[in-house]
C-alpha cells in the first residue's frame, strides 16, 4: 500500500512538472535512421507517422494461402488409412494441426478487413473475383497427382506423400518470396509476421520430410 501511495505522488510530481505528453510531443525531434553507411536526419517536429495501407497483394497472398494449406490438409487426411508409418503419421498430424490453426488465422485477418476468405467467385469456384479462370497457386498438386496419392497405399504412398508435400510447400516458399517482392505488400505487422513464421517453418519440414525420403528403398 505504501509502494502505491509514493507511485500515485511521484506520478502526480512528474505530471505536474513536466509539459504535457502532447507538448513535449510537438517539440520532441523526429528522427528518421539512414540507411547503412548514411547519417540520421531530424525531420520536422510536425511529421507524423503513417500505417501503411493494405496492399490488394496482401489480400490475394492470404486467399490463395487458405486454398494451398486446404490442399495440405486434404493430403494429410489420407494417412490415417493409406499407411503403417508412424514417422509419417507423426509429421502428418503436426502439419495438418499447424496448417488449419493457420488457415484460422488467415480467415480472420480477411474478415477483420473486410475480405472475402476465398478468392472464387461465389458459386463458381472455377472462376475467380475478377471472372478469370481459377489458377492453381504454386506447388500444388495436380488432379493426377492427388489421384495417385489416394490411390497408394504403404511404401507407395510414403513416397508420394512425401514428394508432393515437398513439392507443396516449396510452392508455399515461392507465395512468400513473391508477396515480399511486391512493391507495398506484406508491411501488415500480422501478416508479415504469418508469412515469416510460415517461411520458416515449411524450410524445416522440407528438411525432415527430404531425409525421410533417402531413407525410402
Amino acid at each position: 500500500m505504501r509502494g502505491a501511495t509514493f507511485l500515485f505522488w511521484l506520478t502526480a510530481a512528474i505530471v505536474c512538472g513536466t509539459p504535457s505528453a502532447s507538448a513535449q510531443a510537438a517539440s520532441a525531434p523526429v528522427v528518421q535512421p539512414g540507411a547503412p553507411g548514411t547519417p540520421s536526419r531530424t525531420l520536422p517536429p510536425t511529421t507524423t507517422g503513417k500505417v501503411p495501407e493494405r496492399s490488394p497483394a496482401d489480400v490475394e497472398f492470404m486467399q490463395g494461402m487458405i486454398m494451398h494449406h486446404g490442399q495440405a490438409v486434404e493430403m494429410t487426411g489420407l494417412i490415417p488409412t493409406h499407411t503403417d508409418n508412424t514417422e509419417l503419421q507423426m509429421l502428418g498430424a503436426r502439419i495438418s494441426r499447424s496448417q488449419a490453426e493457420e488457415m484460422k488465422f488467415m480467415q480472420r485477418w480477411l474478415l477483420a478487413r473486410g475480405e472475402p476468405v476465398s478468392m472464387a467467385m461465389p458459386g463458381m469456384p472455377e472462376m475467380d473475383r475478377h471472372g478469370q479462370p481459377m489458377h492453381a497457386m504454386p506447388g500444388m498438386l495436380t488432379a493426377e497427382q492427388m489421384a495417385a496419392l489416394r490411390q497408394a497405399q504403404g511404401a507407395e504412398f510414403d513416397r508420394l506423400f512425401l514428394a508432393g508435400m515437398i513439392q507443396h510447400h516449396n510452392g508455399a516458399l515461392t507465395m512468400v518470396q513473391e508477396l515480399f517482392d511486391t512493391p507495398g505488400a506484406g508491411q501488415d505487422a500480422d501478416l508479415f509476421e504469418f508469412a515469416t513464421d510460415a517461411d520458416n517453418s515449411q524450410r524445416a519440414e522440407i528438411k525432415i520430410m527430404q531425409n525421410m525420403l533417402k531413407e525410402k528403398p
